[in-house]
Formats: structure tokens, C-alpha cells, sequence
């Protein structure tokens, strides 16, 4: 059985972790970037079908193609940023399923028929292991700045072109500047959002 974490981990996974607009002029470094691959690859998708596939964009040429698709609020922050995580999803994901489930060996014949009847289960799995990757980020000592306000189309042409991955949402990746922190907004109450059945 596992045992709960103590506060300061929670603190840093969820308490007073913060998401971030600003980053410090502090790089990230491609060992701890597959660090983090590492450590977010071992959260949960359903039939362990991991759809999820990342770019880090980190290199000046790299920003270069990734600034054209970025809504007017979300460019300056995302090229100061370190490094920008585009999550994307692989709508030919079972491709991969017999090597990643393979107690089922039929699991690809599961998916099989138009990529669009992958979609929810691509798209949903992958947004869980978007998740992970923040959880893992801070866990990791990074601080993250997830968004959307981007033109997908745009991205999925400059980074995706010829595959079936599609992009689903971005999230700057560094070491946060206090000073670009909002003020802590609400969050809903149990009764307001949970209810025990």
C-alpha cells in the first residue's frame, strides 16, 4: 500500500504550486528533459495505450516555427520561455498497442477502422498524460505554464505535417519568475464540485 506524501510534496505538486507566465533566464537541459520523460511515461492511460507524444521546442529555429501559430497574449511569454511542450496525440496510436498491452492480443484489433474512432480515447488519454507531465515537471523541481490560445491547424502543419499526431495543448516549461504570477484565484468547494454517491 502507498503511503501519503508529506506537505512539502504536496505543497509542490498542488498547494502552493503555481502556474507560470514568466520564466527566468535558466535553462532546461535535454537530460532533464528525458528525466522527465522518464518519470511522466509511468502514469496510468486505459489499455495503457499512451497516446501522448511531446515536442520539446527548445532550439531558436524551433520557437521560430512554433510563433507564427500562437495567439498575440501567448507569444511573448512563449518565447522567453525555456523550453514549450506541444502535446499532442497520435490518432494511430494502436500501432503500438500489442507491444504496450500485451496480455490482450487482439487489443489492436480494438482500434482498428477511421482514425476519428480513435479520437476520444486518443484525446482523452492523451490530456491525462499532459497532466502528468506538469505533475512530473514540478515534482522534477520545473514550474509549468499550461495554455491553449493557438491556431492547431498551425502547429500540426509545422511540427506534425504527414503523421497522424495532432496537437491539443502547449505548456511552458522552466523556472518561474515570481513576479509574473497572477494573485491565487478561488477554486470550488467540495459540496460545489464533488458529491459522494
Amino acid at each position: 500500500m502507498s503511503e501519503a506524501l508529506n506537505a512539502a510534496a504536496l505543497d509542490q505538486l498542488f498547494r502552493t504550486a503555481r502556474s507560470q507566465n514568466a520564466f527566468l533566464d535558466t535553462p532546461v537541459s535535454d537530460e532533464q528533459l528525458h528525466a522527465l520523460y522518464e518519470l511522466l511515461k509511468w502514469g496510468p492511460t486505459a489499455a495503457n495505450s499512451t497516446p501522448a507524444r511531446f515536442v520539446f521546442v527548445k532550439s531558436a529555429e524551433a520557437k521560430a516555427k512554433l510563433g507564427p501559430a500562437l495567439d498575440e497574449g501567448n507569444y511573448a511569454k512563449t518565447m522567453a520561455a525555456p523550453v514549450t511542450v506541444i502535446i499532442g496525440y497520435d490518432l494511430d496510436f494502436h500501432e503500438k498497442i500489442n507491444y504496450l498491452f500485451p496480455h490482450a492480443p487482439d487489443a489492436k484489433s480494438w482500434f482498428d477502422g477511421p482514425p476519428e474512432a480513435r479520437y476520444e480515447r486518443a484525446i482523452r488519454n492523451g490530456s491525462l498524460q499532459g497532466a502528468y507531465l506538469m505533475l512530473a515537471a514540478r515534482a522534477l523541481g520545473l514550474d509549468v505554464g499550461p495554455m491553449s490560445g493557438f491556431d492547431n491547424a498551425k502547429v500540426d502543419e509545422a511540427f506534425f505535417a504527414g503523421t497522424a499526431i495532432k496537437s491539443n495543448f502547449l505548456v511552458n516549461l522552466g523556472h518561474g519568475d515570481p513576479a509574473g504570477v497572477f494573485p491565487r484565484l478561488p477554486r470550488l468547494s467540495f459540496d460545489e464540485a464533488a458529491r459522494i454517491a
